[in-house]
Order: structure tokens, then C-alpha cells, then sequence
């Protein structure tokens, strides 16, 4: 809790591990998501893309690189964060990248034991991004589905990185370190962030107080489901790209 009272909540519904065992059906419908916060990241039902919630807006990049907003409040999503902008620290950043975030940024603001939430905006020198494949029953594992992700790049691109740092030993419920999905200016480019370089970004922090895990557990795939837990940490570290 803040000095000001204010118990600050990450909202996630649904686990990483669980998407990696292949428990990629929607299990929470866009409107009971948004009930917990108007900003955030996710995928939906099959895996279908990359979500960016902005302002209480969705937006959904798809596999061939369109970028639509998203109005069905009864669309489902099997795994999203989000969370509500409050008691925020203004961040201003040069020669910003993700060697910058997994460095000297964490460092600064003593992020290594806590969640957070980012958010950049500038005018980003490159921006390399994925957005998976929709997959269909009977699914596969995530890192299979990596391997068939659809990459873009843009240079010179105005736009706003959203998403969230998480401690390594979350790093099953969530990606641990930073997970960030990107969206442009005008709305019609974003994905999950794998590359990013920018002159100048600027933003905001938001570190957490409590992180809400929502499980689906009237869904029986998710409750009879086994994560192979030796192999768990290679595969999302594959699946989620190299951010070193």
C-alpha cells in the first residue's frame, strides 16, 4: 500500500504455464476483464494475436499484421494482465532499448523484487514486434506455435509501449522480466515487442501492491492439464523472445 492509502492491483487472469501446456481456449470474456482495470496486454481465444488495451480501448494485431479495435465485449482471452493508471512516476529516458530496461532501469527504480507496469511513448528509431498465429483445437504448445509467429519491423514509428515487469520467481504465472506489447500512433501496427530503440521515450510507472491471479477454474482443459515443469522455463524464454 502507498503512503497515500492506495492499494495499487495487477490484475491476471489465466498463467503462462498454462498457455505453454497448450490451454489456449478464451476464459474470460473482454467485459469482465476490463471490470478490473482499462489498461493491460493478452492474446485471444486460440492465441489469436496480441492485445493492447489502452485507455480502456482493445486493440487486436493479427497474424497478418492488421490491427483491429475490438468492440465484442463478449470476446474471450485465455491469459491478459491489466490494471488501473494511478499513483504514477513520470519516466523520461535517453538512448532507451531493452538493454537500457534490463539494466540500469531496473536498477534505479528497484524493480527486481516487484510487479510493474510501463508505459513509453515516442518516436522510436526500430521497433521489431511478433503476433502468433490463431491456433485451433486440438491445440498445440505455445512454443510450437512460436515457431510459426509472424515477425514485422518498422523504423521512424510514433507509437507506445505497454506492458509489465514481473520478478524471476513468477517467471511460470507470467513472463518474469519485462513483457511488452507495442502499438503505433495511428493504430494500425503492434504486436508483442521483441526489439525497440528510441532517441528519447516518455512515460510512466506504476509499481504494484498486489498481484490478483484469476485462475479458470470451471474450464476442465485448464483444471486436467500438466505443465512438464523441466522443460517450462526454456520454452517460455523461446516462446517470448530474446530481450538481451
Amino acid at each position: 500500500m502507498k503512503g497515500n492509502g492506495i492499494i495499487s492491483t495487477l490484475y491476471e487472469h489465466g498463467t503462462l504455464a498454462s498457455l505453454m501446456a497448450g490451454n489456449m481456449a478464451g476464459t474470460i470474456t473482454v467485459a469482465d476483464l476490463l471490470k478490473h482495470g482499462n489498461t493491460g496486454i493478452g492474446t485471444f481465444d486460440g492465441i489469436d494475436g496480441e492485445v493492447v488495451i489502452l485507455d480502456g480501448k482493445v486493440y487486436q494485431a493479427v497474424a497478418d499484421g492488421t490491427v483491429n479495435q475490438v468492440t465484442d465485449l463478449q470476446a474471450k482471452l485465455p491469459f491478459a494482465s491489466v490494471h488501473t493508471p494511478a499513483d504514477l512516476e513520470k519516466v523520461r529516458l535517453t538512448g532507451v532499448d531493452f538493454n537500457t530496461l534490463n539494466g540500469s532501469f531496473i536498477q534505479q527504480h528497484e524493480l527486481q523484487n516487484v510487479f510493474a507496469a510501463l508505459r513509453l511513448t515516442g518516436t522510436f528509431n526500430h521497433v521489431k514486434i511478433r503476433i502468433m498465429p490463431k491456433q485451433k483445437p486440438p491445440y498445440p504448445n505455445l512454443l510450437e506455435v512460436a515457431n510459426m509467429q509472424a515477425l514485422f519491423s518498422r523504423d521512424q514509428v510514433e507509437g507506445t509501449i505497454i506492458g509489465y515487469y514481473a520478478p524471476e520467481i513468477f517467471g511460470s504465472v507470467t513472463a518474469a522480466g519485462w513483457h511488452l506489447h507495442f502499438i503505433s500512433a495511428d493504430r494500425q501496427f503492434a504486436g508483442h515487442l521483441l526489439e525497440f530503440s528510441a532517441p528519447q521515450a516518455s512515460g510512466d510507472l506504476q509499481v504494484f501492491d498486489t498481484l490478483e491471479q484469476h485462475l479458470p477454474v470451471t474450464d476442465q482443459a485448464f483444471r486436467q492439464s500438466e505443465v512438464d515443469l523441466a522443460t517450462l522455463r526454456d520454452g517460455i524464454a523461446q516462446s517470448e523472445g530474446n530481450q538481451d
